[in-house]
């Protein structure tokens, strides 16, 4: 019986040994669920604003954002900012990434790179990177650079650590066992430590998306005229909240898309570790 059948009927019209299952997948929660509370909050901020308990000059309501938003997008300003956002969060978290993950393996693998080089990255990653910013300008000015490197200081660390604990991690028996079996350093890695260091590189990688964009808030603030950094001082110069509040928005909802598309990835990736199947984490 396929399962479009057993879905479409009552569960009292269902063998015994069927119902377990039907009534799991009925039970099971929507995909609608977790916008319950996102929809309520916005229908309070809505009534609020509308009646006056919290002031539109301050806090305007959806319907103004969302106007402003339409008329940007119609404009085609609002495409502007947002690509030349992404295209700053790709290439400085794609930089931090690949030198977080060298140096992790690279340490991870090596007590001898550990003792040249981890003490020195853990001095580094005790500055708070957002300080660097009148460094950078001095540096490079305020081009798109600075800007860039800033989004890469904040993700190299965070993929870094997690990168190393998650070779560390690795069940040392299961390297030995590799080894009895006769494969090589080369083949260990590729077919023991790496695959048992995964869920914990994505963490990272996941964790970094995160402070990448909130370290893109910072940078966009560096006397830019495009990005979504830009709209919100733009906004505030115009005395034109909506615009603020707009650009928050947009920060959020793109934090937001790129921790679901590495959940995706997690689940694709370590689809035979069952913490992560199904997207369960």
């Amino acid at each position: 019986m396929s399962e479009v059948q057993v879905a479409a009927r009552p569960l009292s019209a269902l063998p015994a040994i069927e119902r377990p299952v039907a009534a799991r997948r009925r039970l099971r929660p929507s995909v609608l669920l977790p916008w319950v509370v996102p929809i309520l909050v916005v229908l309070g901020w809505q009534w609020a604003s509308s009646t006056g308990a919290i002031s539109p000059s301050i806090l305007p309501p959806p319907s103004r954002v969302l106007a402003t938003a339409d008329q940007l997008w119609t404009s085609g300003e609002l495409q502007r900012h947002l690509l030349v956002s992404l295209r700053r969060i790709l290439i400085g978290f794609t930089l931090g990434a690949s030198i977080g993950l060298v140096l992790g393996f690279v340490v991870g693998l090596s007590t001898i790179a550990e003792g040249l080089v981890d003490r020195t990255l853990q001095m580094l990653r005790a500055l708070p990177h957002l300080a660097l910013v009148p460094l950078l300008i001095a540096a490079f000015g305020i081009g798109e650079l600075p800007k860039i490197v800033l989004v890469m200081l904040g993700v190299i660390f965070p993929v870094y650590l997690n990168t190393v604990a998650g070779i560390r991690t690795v069940d040392p028996k299961l390297i030995q066992l590799g080894e009895s079996y006769g494969l090589g350093r080369g083949a260990r890695i590729r077919d023991i430590v790496v695959p048992g260091a995964m869920p914990m590189i994505l963490t990272g990688i996941r964790y970094s998306l995160g402070v990448a964009w909130l370290t893109l808030v910072i940078a966009e603030t560096i006397a830019t005229s495009e990005g979504i950094g830009f709209l919100a001082q733009n906004g505030r110069d115009m005395l034109r909240s909506d615009r603020i509040v707009l650009a928050i928005l947009l920060y959020a909802v793109a934090g937001l898309l790129a921790d679901q598309i590495t959940r995706l990835i997690e689940a694709r990736v370590l689809r035979w570790n069952p913490h992560y199947r199904d997207g369960n984490r």
